[in-house]
């Protein structure tokens, strides 16, 4: 295993530190590491927290900021923080107007925020994001996986939180955006988590997993790798079908964390392409590693389809370290 770490068991606290230091105009570190925050809170707003485990950066950490997360809580690589991580969150992002819960749909995730809402005596709703067309259920969850999905549901409601919108009107928001979208994913290697020291499975150079789950988990099955072209075929087509809508959308194209940039903007171009075959739009896009494993090959496309409401809040002004404009 060839990773810059000085220990395995000081990785995240160190990249925490690293990440609170470059991004210190946006964003400040709870104590004990166990969260991230908005350096300056807006009061009166409803407060959004989300979280899950490390090894999907800038998933969530990145995405604290102007217009979308308030704090986010990192827990250790593939792992969901713990309850009194997210407890700590809530009390110190919480302005009064309550908080919501954005959670991806992993059983451990699921149980230990709703551990938290119940122990912390404060407002909270909760969106469960579950984008995932590939399997119904996993290792890790009871129904689809959330997965890169849940980057547009922050955004979108979070847009919508800044502007002053109510909690349960977020909650209605959240659970709308999570309707419109749909993911898949294909892995051309596996990941290697530091504290395994091996990577998570094995596969050959002549394969890849079609469907995959961006903690490694199997997909649909193994096949033999084909071209861009193809890939992005079967996996539009899921999306599409799941769908069952035609019009704008958002198309969002993900790196996993080992796949090239340019390798992302031929697939966004394929995605494209096969798109227009199944009357979906492309009215907006985004392209890059933004909801990664580590340093797994694979990309996942996720397709938002598109309403007035949110259009306008993906449009909207966020500044967090990993995503900006219009600010």
């Amino acid at each position: 295993m060839k990773k810059l770490i000085n220990d395995v068991s000081t990785v995240l606290g160190e990249s925490l530190d690293g990440f609170a230091a470059a991004h210190a105009d946006i964003v400040s570190l709870g104590p004990e590491h166990k969260f991230v925050q908005r350096k300056v809170l807006k009061p009166g707003k409803v407060a959004l927290l989300s979280g899950g485990g490390s090894g999907h950066e800038p998933l969530h950490a990145g995405f604290v900021g102007h217009g979308m997360l308030d704090a986010a809580c990192p827990g250790q690589v593939f792992t969901s923080p713990t309850p009194d991580q997210m407890i700590a969150a809530a009390d110190a992002v919480d302005t009064g107007a309550g908080l919501l819960f954005i959670v991806k749909n992993y059983e451990g995730d699921v149980m230990n925020f709703d551990m938290a809402r119940e122990m912390s005596g404060r407002q909270i709703e909760t969106v469960i994001t579950d984008d995932d067309v590939a399997v119904e259920n996993s290792l890790y969850t009871t129904g689809r996986r959330g997965v890169a999905g849940t980057l547009v549901v922050e955004k979108v409601v979070g847009a919508a939180a800044e502007q002053g919108v109510g909690l349960s009107a977020l909650k209605e928001l959240g659970d709308k955006v999570n309707r419109a979208t749909r993911s898949m994913g294909v892995a051309l290697t596996s990941c290697t988590v530091p504290a395994a020291g091996k990577p998570t499975f094995a596969i050959s150079d002549s394969e890849m997993e079609m469907g995959v789950g961006i903690h490694g988990e199997p997909g649909r099955r193994r096949v033999a790798l084909g071209s861009a072209d193809s890939i992005a075929e079967e996996m539009v087509a899921a999306i599409a079908a799941d769908l069952g809508r035609t019009g704008d959308a958002l198309v969002f194209v993900n790196g996993f964390g080992g796949t090239p940039a340019m390798e992302l903007y031929l697939m966004y171009n394929a995605a494209v392409a096969q798109l227009s075959k199944h009357g979906i739009r492309p009215a907006r896009a985004l392209v890059g590693n933004y909801v990664t494993s580590l340093d797994m090959a694979g990309c996942s496309i996720t397709v938002t389809m598109l309403d007035d409401e949110i259009a306008r809040g993906w449009d909207a002004p966020v500044h967090t370290p990993a995503l900006r404009w219009g600010m």
